[in-house]
């Protein structure tokens, strides 16, 4: 089912991409949003998509775990260096990445020590 009025969902501030409660939404060519009831897969993951399944589970248990100090840094880290991502999406690519460099980088713009 195509909306070709997006004025409501614009008006609320959305831009709406991906899997929302039982519906998938896509914006197309014409910036229409298209919209559908999603579909379950029919396989199970692939060997790749379980492990990174795993990862990031693994991540969300690891920030679980900080104290609330650190996610603390951690969002305000994301804040004063002005990501477009919260500082729980910049511990999970911390975490699942190992990208020392980007978030050294990030500490030192944000003013705040993020790796010891």
């Amino acid at each position: 089912m195509v909306q070709t009025q997006n004025k409501l969902l614009a008006f609320l501030g959305w831009n709406v991409t991906g899997d929302m409660g039982p519906w998938t939404f896509y914006t197309d060519a014409q910036r229409n949003i298209v919209w559908f009831a999603r579909v379950p897969a029919l396989n199970p993951a692939s060997a790749t998509q379980a492990t990174m399944r795993l990862r990031w589970t693994l991540a969300a248990a690891a920030w679980r775990m900080q104290t609330p100090a650190t996610r603390n840094n951690w969002e305000l880290a994301s804040k004063r260096a002005h990501l477009r991502i919260t500082g729980y999406d910049l511990w999970v690519h911390w975490i699942t990445v190992q990208d020392r460099p980007t978030i050294l980088t990030v500490g030192r713009q944000a003013g705040i020590t993020l790796l010891m």
